[in-house]
C-alpha cells in the first residue's frame, strides 16, 4: 500500500523546533501572566479576524488549531443580492494553527496576547484536505516570498509611512472633523496630538516597533508616524499592529482612528507609500529596545540587517540604480495599473486620485526624487511605491511587487531613464504618458487581464478578491449619493 501523502497541516505542525517554540510560549505565558490569547489571521481586505481562548488551552490549540468558517476569510459579508461572499454557509471550516514565535503581550490589557495563525484547509476535506488556505493573505505571502527567495536568491525589504486622521466625534459617536489643523509639519498642531501619539509609541515598542520618526501631515488630524523598515512579511505584520494599536488609543482618548483614505475634499488624502528594496544575504538579530525581559517571543522584535543592497547605483550615475534595481523598476511601472487595483483597493481611494494639487500619483513614470510619478527613488537604493493608501491590505500589496519585480527580473524589462521633470511639463513638451485607473472598476479591470498580477493572489485568493472588489464597485454604482440629489434635484423644468 502506498504511503499516505503528508497533509501541509501536519508537516506545519510537525516541524523541526516547533515542539520547543510551544513550551518557550508556556514559560512566557507564565512569566507575563497572560490569562487569554487573541488567534489572529488578516481577511482578503486586511481586517484583522480570529477567536479568542483561556490560555490553559494553549498547548492544545497549538497543536489542533481552531475551525472557523471559510467565509471569515471574505470577512463573513454578504453580496449586494443578498448572497454570502467566496463560501456560502455550505462550506467546510478552515483550520488555523498558531505560530508560537509571533506571541506577543498586549500592553493594553497585559492578561491578554495575540499569537498570528497560519490557514489551512479542513483536514477531512475530499479535495486538498489539510493544505494551505489560499484565501489566507498571510500565508500565501509568506509562500511567495519564499519562492521569490530561492527563485531570485534575492528577498523584499519594505517600510511604510502609514498616513491616518485622528477624528473628533459629535454627540452620535459620528466624525465631527480632525482633531488639528491641517497644516503641515507644523510642531504644534502634532504637539496637540502628543497624548495620543505617546501612547501608540509606547505600545508600539512592547509590540515590537522600532518607531523612529513622526510628523503631522497636510489634513485635519493626520499624522504618519513611522518604524524601522524590515522583511516584507514583517513590516506587513507591523503595519496590521500599528493599525490594532491606533485603534486601541482612539478608545482610550474617544477618537475616531480614522484609515479611510480621504474622508475630506480639498486637503490631502492618507497614503501609506511602500519603500521596497532587494537584497542579498544579511542577518537576523533580536532588538530588546530597553527590554530586560521581552514582552513577546523573540521574533516579534527580530529586524534583518546587512547584507548586499541590490538597487544601488553600480555605474557612474548616482541617481541610476543598478542593473537589478531597472528590471524591477521595468517590471513595476509594467504592472502599475493591475498593482493599483492593490494598492488603492476602495471605491473612496480614487478620492485620493481626483483630487488635483495634492501629490498623488496618477501618472505611470518613475523619476529620482520625483513626486509627480507613481514611481521614485526616495533615497539611494530605495523605490517608493507611491500608488498605495491607508486601506491596504499589506500582504496582497507586497506580493503583487514581488510578482512585478519577478516579471521584470526574469524578463530583463527596461526601465528607461528617470523623468526629472514635472510630468506635467513632461507631457506639454510632448511625453506620451499614460494615467493610471482612476476608477475602482477600471483598476479591477486591468487586473482581470494581467496574469503576472493575479499570481499574487494564488488559488482562490484571486477569485475572492475579484468577488469582494466587484461587489464592492457595484453597490456603489447602484447607491444615490448627496451629490446625485444636490446636482439633479432641481435640473428639471
Amino acid at each position: 500500500m502506498a504511503k499516505k501523502k503528508q497533509q501541509d497541516i501536519e508537516a506545519f505542525v510537525d516541524a523541526k523546533g516547533r515542539d520547543a517554540l510551544v513550551k518557550e510560549v508556556r514559560k512566557k505565558i507564565d512569566e507575563l501572566g497572560i490569562e487569554y490569547l487573541y488567534l489572529q489571521f488578516v481577511s482578503i481586505t486586511g481586517r484583522i479576524c480570529g477567536k479568542g481562548i483561556p490560555a490553559a488551552q494553549w498547548e492544545s490549540i497549538a497543536k489542533k488549531g481552531f475551525q472557523l468558517v471559510y467565509g471569515a476569510a471574505v470577512n463573513l459579508f454578504i453580496n449586494r443580492h443578498g448572497d454570502y461572499m467566496g463560501y456560502g454557509p455550505e462550506a467546510a471550516e478552515l483550520v488555523g494553527i498558531p505560530e508560537p514565535e509571533s506571541f506577543c503581550q498586549i500592553p493594553w490589557d497585559k492578561r491578554v496576547a495575540r499569537v498570528w495563525c497560519t490557514l489551512f484547509r479542513n483536514r477531512e476535506e475530499r479535495e486538498d484536505a489539510g493544505a494551505y488556505l489560499t484565501s489566507d493573505c498571510r500565508g500565501n505571502l509568506r509562500r511567495l516570498h519564499e519562492a521569490f527567495e530561492k527563485k531570485h536568491k534575492l528577498h523584499l525589504r519594505s517600510g511604510c509611512e502609514p498616513e491616518m486622521m485622528w477624528l473628533k466625534k459629535d454627540e452620535n459617536g459620528k466624525p465631527n472633523g480632525g482633531f488639528s489643523n491641517p497644516y503641515c509639519y507644523h510642531i504644534d498642531q502634532f504637539e496637540s496630538l502628543r497624548p495620543v501619539y505617546m501612547k501608540v509609541l509606547e505600545y508600539s515598542k512592547a509590540m515590537g516597533l522600532e518607531m523612529i520618526q513622526g510628523d503631522h501631515e497636510d489634513a485635519p488630524g493626520q499624522l504618519e508616524l513611522n518604524y524601522t523598515f524590515d522583511d516584507c512579511m514583517r513590516t506587513a505584520d507591523r503595519l496590521t499592529t500599528y493599525r490594532q494599536i491606533c485603534a486601541q488609543v482612539a478608545r482610550e482618548f474617544g477618537l475616531i482612528a480614522c484609515f479611510m483614505t480621504k474622508p475630506f475634499m480639498g486637503v490631502s488624502a492618507s497614503g501609506c507609500h511602500h519603500n521596497i528594496s532587494l537584497w542579498k544575504g544579511g542577518k537576523d538579530s533580536v532588538n530588546p529596545m530597553g527590554f530586560d525581559t521581552l514582552p513577546a517571543m523573540g521574533d516579534v522584535f527580530t529586524y534583518r540587517s546587512g547584507g548586499e543592497n541590490t538597487f544601488m547605483p553600480d555605474g557612474d550615475d548616482p541617481q541610476m540604480p543598478g542593473e537589478v534595481g531597472q528590471h524591477a523598476i521595468g517590471g513595476i511601472v509594467k504592472h502599475l495599473d493591475a498593482l493599483t487595483a492593490i494598492g488603492c483597493s476602495t471605491v473612496n481611494s480614487y478620492r485620493r486620485l481626483w483630487d488635483t494639487g495634492f501629490w498623488a500619483p496618477v501618472f505611470k513614470d518613475w523619476g529620482f526624487q520625483n513626486r509627480t510619478t507613481g514611481l521614485r527613488i526616495s533615497a539611494p537604493g530605495r523605490f517608493e511605491f507611491r500608488s498605495v493608501d491607508s486601506m491596504v491590505n499589506p500582504y496582497l500589496m507586497a506580493a503583487g511587487i514581488l510578482q512585478a519585480c519577478d516579471d521584470g527580473l526574469k524578463n530583463k524589462l527596461p526601465c528607461g531613464q528617470p523623468e526629472e521633470r514635472n510630468i506635467y511639463a513632461a507631457m506639454e513638451a510632448g511625453k506620451q504618458v499614460s494615467k493610471l485607473p482612476m476608477t475602482l472598476g477600471a483598476a479591477l479591470e486591468a487586473l482581470s487581464k494581467d496574469e503576472v498580477i493575479q499570481g499574487a493572489m494564488p488559488g482562490e485568493m484571486y477569485r475572492l478578491y475579484h468577488e469582494y472588489k466587484t461587489d464592492e464597485w457595484e453597490r456603489f454604482n447602484h447607491t444615490v449619493t448627496e451629490w446625485d440629489q444636490e446636482t439633479y434635484m432641481d435640473c428639471l423644468p
